[in-house]
C-alpha cells in the first residue's frame, strides 16, 4: 500500500495537484482536523517503499455507513477543496467510496441548509470523482488478476513453508498450514502449488464426500519414499455441506487413519506483514500512476472506476461492475452453488486441473509417446518447478517422460533417462538446475552436429508401434558479451527446425518456454526466473540504503545483469526506488551524467540523505559503473559521497519466489498440453510427424495472455547481436521511475488503461490446452 501511496502522491504533484493524507482511512475522512487530512509533500513519501503496512493507517468506521457520518466526510473534504478520491481498499471500501460519490450533490444540498457551507462551493466542487485500487492480500476481487498486497503475502508463506518442510523431512513428519482466505483460496491453492504440497483444501472448491478417505490414501501413498506430506488449509475452507475444515480437523483425521506426526501451523496475520515484494512494489507503483491519470480524465457522467491488472497490462474497470461480481461469488458460495462460484472466480482457479499433481488429477491411459525435457543456457529460478510440471503434468497425460542432463551437451552425448513422478518431488523449492545445464554453442555451427544429434533419439524409441521423440527445452541468456551463446536455445531449435529437411527424428513438435534472469526473450513479456533476481536486487537495495540510516549523505551505485538487456536496471529501479538507471536501450552520455549528478545534489541539499543508482552492466563500454562511481563521487564531494556495489550472480541464486515457481508451474503445464494436441494432431501411420513453422514454437506471455508462437515468426522481433528483442514493454515504465525520482520528464499515457467491461469468466474444458491457464 505504501508503494501505491508514493506513487498517487508524486504523480500528483507531478501534474500540478495538491495531494492530501487522509490518516486512518474512512474514519479520518469523518474525524477531519489537520491531524487527519494533511497535504502531502514529496519528502514526506520518502523512504516508503520498504515499509509494510501503510503509514497512513487504516481503520473500519461504522460512522461512516451511515448518512450523517457521510455528511461529516463531505463536509471536511470541502473545507479543503478535495473532489478527486483516491481509495486503496478492500470491495467494502470501494463500495462504500461509491455510495458516496451517489449521494455527493445531495450531501452537499443538505450543508447548505445547514448553513455550513454556500452555494459557490455547491457549484465549486460540484461532482466527486473516485478511482479505486484494491489491496488485499486474498486477491479476492473479481476483474483484476492480481490485487496490492497478494505477492508480499505468498512470500511470507513460502518462506514459512520451505522453513517448515525442512524440519519436516528431518522427523518424518506431516505438516497441516493454515493459511488466511476465508472468502477465497487463492493464497492457499498458489502456495500449495509453489511448495508442492500434497492436498489442498479452498473455500470455493469443497471437497466430494468421502474426501478424507481420498486424502489419506494419496498421504499414504506419497510417503512410501518420501519422508513429509503437506496439506494446505485456507482457514475459510468447508464441505460440501458447508461444514467447516480447519487445520486442526485435517490433523485429528490424519492421525486417526495414519498414525502420521502431524502438526498444524496457523500462520494468521504474519502473512499481512514484513517488507514489500518486489512485484507489489511494481504493481503499487504502476496502479497509483494509471489511478492519478484516470481521475485527471474522468468526467462527471464518468462512472467510477478501480485500476486492474490483467496479464500485464492496466485496465479501468468500472468499479460496481467488479463489487457485484465479487459480492455474487460470495453468494453462489453461501447458495453452495460451487461450479457457478468458480466460474465467476475468474482464471486462477482452473490451474488446478493440470498443474498441481493433487489427488483430484487423475492419470489418463498410456499413450507410448515420449518427451524430453532439457534445459539450456545459464540456471534462473525456477526451472526446477517447470521441469517438476512438465514431468507431471506428461505423466498425467500418459506419456513417459525423459531427463537430458547438462543440455544440448548432454543431448548430442546421450546424457538422456526416463525420470519418474517421485523424481522431481520437492523441486519447487530448489534453486538453479538440477538437470544440469550447458552454455556451450558448439552443437548446432555445422551439419555434422546434426548428425551428433540423430543418434540419441533412437534411446526414445519403445516396442510399440509409436515411436515419437519430442523436445521441450528453457531458454536462458547468458551475461557475457561476445560469447555467442546468449539466444542459444532459441538458436538451437531453429537449427532443429532446419534439420527436419535431412532428419526425420527432427519432426517432432517442439516448443521453448522463457527462463533467464535478463529477461530478454524474444516473444515474451515476461520470463521464469527474472521475479527472483528482481526481489534480489530489491532485498539488497533495501539493506544498502539501510546501511546509510544515521550516517551523512551518501549515493550508492549498483550494477545489475542483464547483458544488454536494461530490464532487470530499470524494473528494480523502480521497486528500489532509484535516482536513476543506465541501460543499453536508452543511450546516454556525459551530458546525462553530470545533469543526474546535479539532480541528486539538489535533492541531498533538502531533506533526502540517501540516493541510489542503478547501472546494468552492458549500458556502456566508456561509462563503466566505476567510472560512474568515479564521477559522481567527484562532482558530489562536500554534499554527499559515493559507494559502489556489483550485485554479480547473486541475482541468478537462491530459493525461487512464488511469482516464478508458479509461473514456471502453469507455462510448462500449457506446454506439455499443446505439446500433446500436437502429437496427435501429427500422428500418422503409426509416428507423429511435424514438419510445419507451428509446429516448433515458442510459449511467452504477451500483455495479457500467453501464446504460442512459430520461432521462425519471432526472427524479425530480434537483435541478434545484442541479443534483445527490438521491442521492450518495460521500457515504459521509464519515465515513472524517473518522474518517482523527481525529474522532468514526459509520461506517454497513449497506453493507459481505457474504461472497459468485466468479462464474466466461463470455464473452460478440460480438453482445452488454455484450461492450465
Amino acid at each position: 500500500m505504501n508503494a501505491a501511496v508514493r506513487a498517487v502522491v508524486r504523480m500528483g504533484i507531478y501534474v500540478g495537484a495538491k495531494v492530501y493524507f487522509i490518516r486512518e482511512g474512512y474514519q479520518g475522512m469523518v474525524d477531519g482536523g489537520e491531524e487527519n487530512i494533511k497535504e502531502a509533500s514529496w519528502e514526506s513519501v520518502s523512504s516508503m517503499l520498504q515499509m509494510g503496512g501503510t503509514v497512513i493507517g487504516s481503520a473500519r468506521c461504522k460512522e461512516f455507513r451511515s448518512h450523517e457520518g457521510r455528511l461529516k466526510a463531505a463536509h471536511n473534504l470541502v473545507q479543503r477543496g478535495i473532489t478527486n478520491l483516491c481509495v486503496i481498499g478492500g470491495d467494502g471500501s470501494l463500495t462504500g467510496a461509491n455510495l458516496f460519490r451517489e449521494e455527493w450533490s445531495g450531501l452537499l444540498e443538505e450543508l447548505v441548509q445547514q448553513g455550513l457551507i454556500d452555494e459557490d462551493a455547491v457549484q465549486k466542487y460540484s461532482a466527486l470523482h473516485i478511482v479505486g485500487m484494491v489491496g488485499s492480500i486474498d486477491n479476492d476481487f473479481c476483474g483484476t488478476d492480481m490485487t496490492i498486497g497478494t505477492d508480499s503475502a505468498l512470500h511470507r508463506i513460502i518462506e514459512v513453508v520451505d522453513a517448515i518442510m525442512t524440519t519436516a523431512q528431518s522427523h518424518q513428519r506431516t505438516f497441516v498450514l493454515e493459511v488466511m482466505g476465508r472468502h477465497c483460496g487463492y493464497l492457499a491453492l498458489v502456495s500449495a502449488l509453489a511448495c508442492g504440497a500434497d492436498w489442498v483444501l479452498i473455500p470455493e472448491m469443497p471437497p466430494e464426500d468421502g474426501w478424507e478417505e481420498k486424502m489419506c490414501q494419496k498421504l499414504s501413498t506419497r510417503s512410501r519414499g518420501s519422508r513429509l506430506n503437506i496439506i494446505i488449509v485456507a482457514e475459510g475452507a468447508i464441505d460440501r455441506h458447508g461444514k467447516a475444515i480447519t487445520g486442526s480437523v485435517v490433523k485429528d483425521l490424519v492421525v486417526r487413519c495414519l498414525g502420521f506426526d502431524t502438526r498444524v501451523t496457523i500462520l494468521g496475520h504474519v502473512q499481512r506483514g514484513g517488507t514489500p515484494s518486489a512485484f507489489d512494489r511494481i504493481l503499487a507503483s504502476r496502479m497509483g500512476v494509471e489511478a492519478v491519470i484516470a481521475l485527471l480524465e474522468t468526467t462527471a457522467n464518468t462512472p467510477a472506476c478501480v485500476v486492474s491488472l490483467c496479464g500485464n497490462q492496466a485496465v479501468r474497470l468500472p468499479l460496481m461492475e467488479c463489487v457485484q461480481m465479487t459480492q455474487e461469488v460470495q453468494k453462489a458460495m453461501d447458495e453452495k452453488k460451487f461450479e457457478e462460484a468458480v466460474k465467476l472466480r475468474g482464471r486462477y482457479i482452473h490451474i488446478t486441473n493440470h498443474c498441481s499433481g493433487f489427488a483430484q488429477l487423475q492419470p489418463q491411459p498410456p499413450s507410448n509417446f515420449n518427451i524430453a525435457v532439457l534445459n539450456v543456457g545459464a540456471p534462473a529460478a525456477g526451472m526446477n518447478a517447470a521441469v517438476r510440471s512438465a514431468v507431471r503434468v506428461g505423466i498425467s497425460e500418459g506419456h513417459k517422460m525423459f531427463a537430458v542432463n547438462d543440455g544440448f551437451e548432454g543431448f548430442y552425448k546421450g546424457q538422456i533417462k526416463e525420470i519418474k513422478w517421485a523424481d522431481v518431488g520437492g523441486w519447487t523449492g530448489q534453486g538453479g538446475s538440477l538437470l544440469g545445464t550447458k552454455r556451450g554453442t558448439c552443437l548446432f555451427h555445422a551439419a555434422v552436429r546434426c548428425d551428433r544429434l540423430g543418434s540419441p533419439l533412437a534411446s526414445f524409441h519403445v516396442s510399440s508401434s509409436l515411436t515419437v521423440s519430442l523436445l521441450y527445452q528453457h531458454h536462458l541468456v547468458t551475461k557475457t558479451p561476445g560469447s555467442g551463446s546468449a539466444l542459444q536455445a532459441y538458436l538451437g531449435l531453429m537449427e532443429l527446425l532446419e534439420a527436419r529437411g535431412k532428419y526425420d527424428e527432427f519432426c517432432v513438435p517442439m516448443v521453448m518456454v522463457p527462463a533467464t534472469v535478463s529477461n530478454n526473450v524474444p516473444g515474451s513479456d515476461l520470463s521464469i526466473g527474472a521475479d527472483t533476481a528482481l526481489n534480489a536486487i530489491t532485498d539488497t537495495c533495501d539493506r544498502i540504503k539501510q546501511s546509510a540510516s544515521g550516517t551523512k549523505r551518501r549515493v550508492f551505485i549498483i550494477e545489475t545483469m542483464g547483458g544488454y538487456c536494461g530490464y532487470l536496471a530499470s524494473v528494480g529501479g523502480l521497486a528500489a526506488g532509484a535516482d536513476a538507471a543506465y541501460i543499453y536501450e536508452e543511450p546516454f552520455d556525459i551530458r546525462d551524467l553530470q545533469s543526474n549528478v546535479e539532480h541528486l545534489t539538489e535533492k541531498m541539499k533538502g531533506a533526502i540523505q540517501r540516493g541510489l543508482v542503478l547501472r546494468n552492466e552492458n549500458s556502456n563500454e566508456n561509462y563503466t559503473t566505476d567510472f560512474i562511481y568515479q564521477l559522481y563521487s567527484e562532482e558530489g564531494r562536500g554534499v554527499f559521497d559515493c559507494r559502489k556495489n556489483v550485485l554479480g550472480h547473486m541475482q541468478q541464486g537462491g530459493a525461487p519466489s512464488p511469482f516464478d515457481r508458479n509461473f514456471g508451474t502453469k507455462i510448462s503445464a500449457k506446454a506439455m498440453l499443446w505439446l500433446t494436441k500436437k502429437m496427435n494432431e501429427t500422428f500418422r501411420q503409426g509416428r507423429v510427424f511435424a514438419n510445419t513453422e507451428d509446429t516448433c514454437c515458442l510459449l511467452g506471455m504477451r500483455r495479457r495472455a500467453l501464446v504460442f508462437q512459430p520461432v521462425v515468426q519471432l526472427k524479425d522481433e530480434t537483435d541478434f547481436v545484442h541479443r534483445i528483442p527490438k521491442e521492450q514493454w518495460w521500457l515504459k515504465l521509464r519515465p515513472l521511475m524517473k518522474i518517482l525520482a523527481k525529474y522532468k520528464t514526459s509520461y506517454d499515457v497513449s497506453d493507459s488503461g481505457q474504461l472497459e467491461h468485466v468479462v464474466r469468466n466461463i470455464r473452460p474444458k478440460e480438453s482445452d490446452p488454455s484450461g492450465a491457464m
